[in-house]
């Protein structure tokens, strides 16, 4: 659930959600909500999904020594 990983995501790197919505997010969330209303395991598979590939993203991030030896 590509919302789970973008809250996630803002969260690592201290950035403030959106105050005002998008209108495609509200039907995005809303096709979510028949599958979490069918299969109530869907929420943690889709935040594992999310975890796994904002660590990936992390991963290809370079690491805070790199940085400074680039400065």
């Amino acid at each position: 659930m590509a919302e789970l990983g973008s809250c996630f995501l803002c969260a690592d790197l201290g950035i403030a959600p959106e105050l005002e919505p998008r209108p495609d997010h509200a039907s995005y969330l809303q096709s979510w909500l028949s599958v979490l209303s069918n299969d109530r395991r869907a929420i943690f598979q889709a935040a594992a999904h999310a975890q796994r590939a904002v660590a990936y993203l992390h991963s290809l991030q370079p690491e805070a020594e790199d940085l400074k030896r680039a400065a």
